[in-house]
């Protein structure tokens, strides 16, 4: 059987900008309000048919569907967690696989999604950096999943709780349910090396022609590179921004994240202090605590000093243990201990419980069971 990636597609119509679907629709002498049209059933319905577009005349739909298509992420495979976790494994137009979470919580639901196709930064305890980096997401790939699951979460607020642990979930009804309280930028993928798209999506998801949520409600999270930590600032972004720090001193975040030779702290610091400076926002940090690795009370200290540098608040995170790492999670002991060092130095600090570990909802865990053949 050929590869799906090596046939010709029709170009994705996501991709195109307003001026070159109207070029494309002049060439056929449709009239210019038919944009706005098929606009909206894109991004604001999340159609990705053609067939969908009933007020768009035949003949045009047939032109749509000649020469372009929807290079769609379509749910393939799900699992619920028993604290009602739900992940999904998108499959790609090319045969990739790519994952979303949906996390429930007292009535509100977050939604961590992808923006590449595996990664290239290799973190020791990340299952996404042992997948390798096959390319960077579309912004109608990174959209899709936030269809999905607003859809997923209006219908599980609508239903009764579904299945047992690690069973399937039946698919969400059509229309989206607009329910996702949060937008976490905290999937598979670097989001700053597919920094474009992921901006585009952002603008997409938050405008009052598209979904309309607030860019409050988004969060983007990176292990920080200066560069295009610089770039956000210039462009004055309005959601949230999170360090994936894990270590406050180079010798020991250099084993975490690899990464950091290129970029050590100091470089980050300064980037951190000038994006501070261009938006006026706090900045969120996020710390996996590893048993034994950065756990400690020298550990502590060393973050406490690192937060010194601008206003943060600091996100402890429970580590969802990846097989092969070599790295687990620290007991509840350590991070009571670690917890008040911080507040003591009148440090904000949340705990984030660790979510969906019977079903490995780790980034990458699932596609790395479900393997990346083409269907």
């Amino acid at each position: 059987m050929a590869s799906i990636s090596n046939i010709d597609f029709p170009p994705d119509i996501r991709s195109l900008t307003n001026e070159e679907l109207t070029r494309a629709l002049a060439s056929v002498d449709e009239k210019k309000f038919r944009v706005q049209q098929i606009y909206q059933w894109i991004w604001k319905l999340g159609s990705t048919t053609f067939d969908d577009m009933l007020n768009i005349p035949g003949p045009t739909r047939e032109f749509l569907k000649t020469h372009f298509s929807f290079h769609s992420a379509k749910a393939e495979i799900q699992q619920k967690g028993s604290d009602g976790t739900v992940k999904t494994g998108f499959r790609l137009y090319d045969g990739s696989v790519i994952e979303g979470v949906l996390i429930p919580a007292g009535g509100r639901f977050t939604a961590c999604i992808s923006s590449q196709v595996g990664c290239n930064l290799g973190c020791k305890f990340c299952a996404t950096g042992r997948l390798g980096f096959t390319r960077n997401l579309t912004t109608g790939e990174i959209f899709d999943q936030v269809v999905y699951l607003s859809r997923l979460a209006g219908t599980i607020q609508r239903s009764e709780p579904e299945s047992r642990a690690g069973s399937v979930v039946s698919h969400p009804e059509p229309g989206i349910g607009r329910l996702l309280s949060n937008i976490v930028y905290m999937g598979m993928g670097e989001p700053f090396l597919n920094y474009e798209a992921v901006k585009k999506s952002i603008e997409t998801i938050t405008s009052a022609e598209s979904l309309g949520m607030s860019p409050q409600r988004i969060t983007v999270s990176s292990i920080g590179i200066p560069k295009m930590i610089r770039t956000m600032a210039d462009d004055r972004p309005k959601y949230h921004f999170a360090l994936s720090l894990h270590a406050a001193n180079d010798k020991k975040r250099s084993r975490i994240i690899p990464f950091n030779l290129h970029h050590p702290l100091p470089e980050i610091i300064e980037a951190l202090k000038y994006y501070h400076t261009k938006t006026g926002k706090r900045i969120t940090i996020e710390y996996i605590l590893f048993a034994g690795v950065n756990d400690s009370p020298a550990d502590a200290s060393e973050l406490a000093l690192f937060c010194r540098n601008f206003p943060v608040k600091i996100n402890l995170i429970e580590y969802n243990a990846v097989n092969e790492t070599g790295l687990s999670g620290s007991g509840q002991e350590a991070i009571l201990s670690f917890v008040t060092f911080l507040e003591r130095r009148n440090l904000v600090v949340n705990v984030r419980k660790s979510r969906g570990k019977d079903i490995q909802a780790a980034c990458g865990q699932l596609s790395a069971n479900y393997k990346n053949v083409n269907k």
